[in-house]
C-alpha cells in the first residue's frame, strides 16, 4: 500500500497527470447529470449518435489542420443535435433511424477525411485515439484544460439553474407543455448540453465509449434508489469516483485510460445490480 501511495505521489508531481484527473472528474460530473435525464426520457441513444457525429467533425477539423479542434467540433456537434431534435418532431425519418443514418454518415466522412488528410503518418493510431481515447487525456494542454473547465462549469450551471424545468420535461412532457412550459426550448437546451458533454468526453474515453459515461452511472444508481434528486446526486458522486479510480488504475497498470474507466463503470454497475436484487428481496 505504501509503495502504491509513493508511486501515485510521484506521478502527481507531473502536470499532465493532474490535468487528466481534473478534466476526467469534470467530464464525469457533467455526463452523470445528463445521464439521468436521458435514461428516464429514453434518449440514451442520442449520446451515442452525437459521439459518432463528433468523430466526423474531428475528421473535418483534422483536414483543416486546426490547432484547437474543439472550436469546430463543438459547434458542428451542437448543430447536429439541433437537427436531430427538429427531425424527431417534423421529418419523415424519425427516431432511431435518423440517428443511425447521421451516425454512420459522420463516421464514414470522418474516417475518409482522416485518410485523405492525415495529421501524421500513423493513421491507424490517430483513428484509435479518437475512437477509444487512448492516451490523449494525458497530453492535455493548459488551454484545453481551461476550456474543459469552462464548458463543464457552464453545463453544471445550466442544469442547476433550470433543474425544475428539466425535471418537468423528464417525467411528463405533455403535462409540462399544457401548463405553458416551452418544452421545445428545454429539449433543445438538453440536446445542446449533451453535445457539449460528448465533445468533452472524447478526450477522456473516445467517441465510441462516450455513451458509457452518460448511461452507466444513472443505470447503476437506479438499481437501489428511486427519487429523481437522490439519483442525480448519487450518480454524480459515483461517476466522479469511477472516473478518478479509472484514471489512477490506468496510470498504475499502464492500460488505456478510456477502456479502464469504462471497465470500472461496468464493475460498479454489476455491484449495484447485485445490491438492487438483495434490497428487492429484503423489502419483500
Amino acid at each position: 500500500m505504501t509503495s502504491i501511495f509513493n508511486t501515485l505521489s510521484h506521478y502527481f508531481t507531473f502536470p499532465f497527470v493532474r490535468y487528466a484527473l481534473i478534466v476526467g472528474v469534470l467530464v464525469a460530473l457533467c455526463s452523470s447529470l445528463l445521464g439521468v435525464v436521458l435514461v428516464l426520457k429514453r434518449y440514451s441513444h442520442i449520446g451515442d449518435g452525437l459521439a459518432h457525429v463528433a468523430f466526423g467533425a474531428m475528421g473535418v477539423a483534422t483536414a483543416l489542420r486546426l490547432a484547437n479542434q474543439t472550436v469546430l467540433v463543438l459547434p458542428l456537434t451542437m448543430a447536429c443535435a439541433v437537427v436531430l431534435l427538429w427531425n424527431s418532431q417534423h421529418a419523415k425519418i424519425k427516431g432511431d433511424a435518423a440517428i443511425a443514418m447521421m451516425s454512420v454518415s459522420a463516421m464514414a466522412i470522418g474516417y475518409l477525411l482522416l485518410n485523405l488528410s492525415p495529421s501524421s503518418s500513423n493513421i491507424s493510431g490517430d483513428v484509435c485515439t479518437t475512437l477509444f481515447g487512448s492516451t490523449s487525456i494525458l497530453t492535455l494542454t493548459p488551454t484545453k484544460v481551461w476550456l474543459s473547465m469552462g464548458l463543464s462549469l457552464t453545463v453544471v450551471a445550466v442544469f442547476v439553474l433550470f433543474y425544475n424545468r428539466i425535471f418537468a420535461i423528464t417525467f411528463d412532457e405533455g403535462f409540462a407543455a399544457a401548463t405553458g412550459l416551452n418544452t421545445r426550448f428545454y429539449n433543445l437546451l438538453v440536446a445542446l448540453i449533451v453535445a457539449t458533454v460528448v465533445v468533452l468526453a472524447m478526450d477522456l474515453v473516445g467517441s465510441l465509449l462516450t455513451s458509457a459515461l452518460i448511461i452507466f452511472p444513472a443505470l447503476s444508481v437506479m438499481r437501489v434508489l428511486r427519487s429523481f434528486k437522490s439519483v442525480v446526486i448519487a450518480s454524480v458522486a459515483l461517476s466522479v469516483f469511477c472516473a478518478a479510480l479509472g484514471i489512477i488504475l490506468s496510470i498504475l497498470l499502464g492500460t488505456p485510460v478510456g477502456a479502464t474507466i469504462v471497465v470500472v463503470y461496468i464493475a460498479v454497475f454489476l455491484l449495484f445490480s447485485l445490491a438492487g436484487l438483495f434490497l428487492g428481496r429484503t423489502r419483500r
